[in-house]
């Protein structure tokens, strides 16, 4: 991961090549290195330019300045500054252009050094036979608009990539190492190795992924999870590193530093994912490739026509030519995909949705169904309070559950640690005791109270006909009553507590045509009322861990797309097995190291966001894939003067310019991808 390093590498490098795998046109990584060299020459370039306009014959011959500014020599001064433009401001894409012919790879470099190339021998060539027919004003424009286009792009490719940056910032440099006396120093974080304790003071970040060992206060790891609220946190909970410290004052004991950090991870997948190969890139790789060909073709074509066939000679058909070559150049296709595969996958991490396979991620715009594992997933893992009954009137449902979580307090069952839980006071208890494999019991305030499983009241021979609890255990939930004073008063059921976003993403996701499937260990009891709480599609109940990956095979035999979305070890094949598996990240690191995505906030709803995602994703490629070719539809042809009989001609500059704003369109249109928690804004 290297977060230690800081290398940030800009987007994963989004432009290297315009495409996973191929040759970076502009020459390197270095893409603020780029802006500015790019920025450097286009200065020079526009005031070389300026006298360049004024001495064209063409541009005095508009102005009607043919006598003003003519003297003996002035097209030697032209062709001097036109030389500097093409040899300083060409440069860039001279060497591009060597690197693709060395490289056999044809593409935009070799296009535009052709275009400007031919235009420069040209006219050098007019010059030394003594003619004004040349094309150095022409060649001055559009190699400033090049350049220029060029440095919009570069800085919007580097836009792409500053959430990652964002990211590797969050880690402070130093760190409150405390010492054994107690006292405190400050220390690098690159130091650290594990195991030290720090002091984290109230707004200071988390230098390093720990668990709290002193104090208690609430966390923000919004940059990290897309968890918008604070989270609170005290002793023994797991901190974050690059996390923010909120009110309270912590000691942390330093678990993972480095690449072992959470943090760290994040920026490995997330770089990972935008160096990984898209089936889109392909596509577009492929069309970029045979419109350079195109061009090419078409460039020769052009010459060859307006010479042969026309009488406006080969100065004419040498402009149409060029502006053939520059405006037909792929740059646009070459970063239609590899800007918004940038851009996804850094929302994705900023919001705790990890994408380790890209191809995946691709594929999960398709899906037809999502199968959920059921505990810890679409539930808490955890026991609630789910309802309360009450058999005498004296007491009320918060007096039943504050004297059994009175009771309970004293029990590490999870059951009596459910009550604790959700209940909002508890009184002192005297003479505790457990009433083995049946309950427990104590004096609250001077009463004699027993909370107790039915199995208690069948061996006491207490009578329970009442039919709510019937419905109840029909349920599959687990009741136990509550008696004072040896009098029954009071039941209080519970259940897996259910994920209070659930419901809402089980609406979300069938609002998207998706088919919502439950697919659990549990009883057809327990599973069916949880089917029926959040409203899903389908339950697969009591089925075996070995089981799991064969019932995910039996719904794709369905014909139907396929996520599975779990966080245990028996979740690891059916994850394996699913079209994209998704894990919750609280889960085991076996279904994590399983699965093609990891939802870092252990919801539900997140399962929302990254089927949307995916899908603004797609659709941002097809939107610029299109605008990407489709413009060349009708540019090409205007370019290479179609349109010429009804007065519309384009310069080698207009073409320049066409280009350039085709590929700043594509760039800021990846930049408008957005994300929400319902979903995405496109």
């Amino acid at each position: 991961m290297d977060h230690s390093t800081h290398t940030h590498q800009k987007t994963a490098d989004a432009h290297a090549g315009h495409a996973q795998g191929k040759a970076d046109p502009h020459g390197g990584h270095d893409h603020e290195g780029m802006i500015a060299d790019y920025r450097r020459r286009f200065w020079v370039v526009l005031g070389a330019t300026a006298p360049i306009l004024a001495l064209a014959p063409m541009i005095q011959g508009w102005l009607g300045l043919d006598d003003m500014l003519r003297f003996p020599g002035d097209r030697y001064v032209l062709a001097g500054l036109s030389s500097l433009v093409f040899f300083y401001g060409g440069w860039p894409f001279l060497k591009g252009f060597w690197r693709e012919l060395t490289a056999r790879d044809i593409g935009m470099m070799t296009l535009i050094s052709v275009a400007i190339t031919a235009a420069y021998a040209y006219s050098m060539g007019m010059v030394a036979i003594g003619s004004d027919e040349t094309f150095f004003w022409e060649l001055a424009t559009l190699i400033a608009v090049m350049l220029l286009g060029h440095w919009i792009e570069m800085k919007s490719v580097l836009g792409a990539g500053r959430a990652l940056e964002k990211l590797a910032s969050l880690m402070p440099d130093e760190a409150h190492l405390v010492a054994d006396d107690g006292s405190v120093s400050d220390v690098s974080v690159a130091t650290l190795k594990g195991g030290e304790h720090l002091l984290i003071k109230p707004g200071e970040k988390v230098p390093a992924d720990g668990i709290i060992t002193k104090g208690e206060s609430s966390l923000n790891e919004s940059m990290l999870t897309g968890e918008s609220k604070p989270i609170f946190k005290s002793v023994d909970a797991d901190v974050i590193g690059g996390s923010i410290n909120g009110e309270g004052s912590l000691t942390i004991r330093v678990d993972k530093t480095g690449d072992e950090t959470f943090l760290s991870s994040v920026i490995k997948l997330v770089k990972e994912a935008q160096a990984s190969k898209s089936k889109t890139q392909d596509l577009a790789n492929t069309a970029a490739k045979w419109l350079t060909f195109i061009a090419l073709g078409g460039g020769i074509s052009t010459v060859l026509f307006w010479t042969l066939f026309t009488g406006q000679g080969f100065g004419f058909a040498m402009a149409r030519a060029v502006t053939v070559m520059v405006i037909a150049c792929p740059h646009a296709l070459g970063l239609a995909v590899p800007l918004v595969v940038a851009r996804s996958t850094a929302i994705a991490a900023t919001n705790g949705l990890l994408i380790r396979d890209r191809t995946a991620f691709e594929e999960a715009r398709k899906i037809d169904a999502v199968i959920f594992d059921k505990t810890g997933t679409l539930t808490m893992g955890e026991f609630g309070i789910t309802d309360t009954l009450v058999f005498d009137d004296t007491f009320s449902e918060t007096d039943i559950i504050t004297y059994a979580a009175s009771i309970e307090a004293h029990s590490e069952h999870p059951i009596a640690q459910g009550i604790v839980r959700d209940a909002t006071n508890s009184w002192p208890v005297d003479k505790f005791k457990a009433i083995p494999g049946k309950g427990a019991e104590g004096i609250v305030k001077a009463r004699d109270i027993k909370v107790v499983s039915p199995g208690y009241l069948r061996a006491q021979n207490i009578a329970m006909d009442d039919p709510r609890y019937e419905t109840l255990s029909g349920d599959g939930k687990t009741v136990v009553f509550v008696l004072i004073d040896d009098a029954l008063v009071g039941a209080i059921a519970l259940a897996d507590k259910i994920r209070p976003e659930s419901r809402q993403a089980i609406h979300e996701l069938q609002a998207m045509g998706i088919r919502c499937i439950m697919l659990t260990g549990d009883n057809t009891q327990v599973a069916d009322w949880v089917g029926q709480q959040i409203g899903l599609d389908e339950v697969i109940a009591e089925v075996l861990p070995e089981e799991k990956a064969a019932k995910v095979r039996d719904v794709q035999s369905r014909g139907l797309v396929v996520a599975m979305t779990g966080d245990g070890v028996n979740d690891a094949p059916a994850l394996a097995q699913a079209n994209v598996g998704i894990a919750i990240g609280a889960g085991t690191d076996v279904a994590i190291e399983t699965a093609d995505i990891i939802l870092v906030r252990s919801s539900p709803s997140d399962v929302v966001a990254i089927i949307g995602l995916a899908r603004a994703t797609y659709n941002k490629m097809m939107q610029n894939l299109v605008w990407a070719t489709g413009y060349n539809a009708f540019a090409i042809p205007a370019a290479a003067g179609v349109f010429f009989p009804w007065g519309m001609i384009l310069t080698p500059a207009l073409g320049a310019v066409f280009m350039s704003a085709s590929t700043v369109i594509c760039a800021v249109n990846a930049q408008l991808l957005k994300l929400n928690r319902k979903g995405v804004v496109q």
